[in-house]
């Protein structure tokens, strides 16, 4: 069955695209919550009349996604946690966490739903971690994982380093990409 989206349907398209989806999908979860209408001769008209106003909204998701991707490339956030000898957690780092951990650290609230775990993270050290952030923008930054000590330390080290010696934020995220690795390295130890 053909419909229109009224907004972004992951892995399906974004606002005005006509796609192919089942009937039952359709008629039991599109058209109740209002992310689609059928694609008729007179909704299809009524489409082209908003093109315009589609495609000016689209241009602004798409620039404010890459400022989001550009505040969040190759950053460090730090999370503490409970961990038991050889680097083993009590427990997992969630999605859930991580959203809030980036929203208290760098000031950006992302959707938990859109950060992307292959797997569990049930160890201590560095995971890069990768955030869907619109259609085929996405953006990675690095999850430091370790005890409380350790990330305390870690966050002095990178508060004692004046922001003015800073050359660049490449630069910002190496050095704390690489005092977190020192950081979890002392707790395995």
């Amino acid at each position: 069955m053909k419909v229109i989206l009224l907004g972004e349907l992951r892995g399906k398209g974004g606002e005005g695209d006509v796609v192919d989806v089942a009937q039952g999908y359709a008629e039991n979860y599109l058209f109740p919550k209002r992310i689609a209408l059928p694609a008729t001769p007179g909704n299809i008209k009524q489409l082209d009349e908003r093109r315009h106003n589609i495609e000016k909204r689209e241009e602004k998701r798409v620039s404010e996604a890459q400022a989001l991707k550009a505040s969040l490339d190759e950053k460090t956030v730090r999370i503490s946690a409970k961990v038991g000898e050889e680097g083993q957690l009590f427990g997992s780092v969630t999605a859930a966490m991580i959203a809030d951990a980036v929203s208290e650290q760098l000031g950006i609230t992302i959707d938990r739903k859109r950060i992307e775990l292959n797997r569990a993270i049930k160890t201590a050290g560095t995971h890069e971690i990768t955030i869907d952030l619109y259609r085929s923008i996405s953006s990675k930054f690095f999850l430091a994982v370790g005890s409380a000590e350790d990330v305390a330390k870690a966050d002095e080290a990178a508060a004692a380093e004046p922001e003015a010696e800073v050359e660049s934020s490449e630069a910002t995220a190496e050095e704390s990409q690489d005092a977190a690795e020192a950081a979890v390295e002392t707790a395995e130890e």
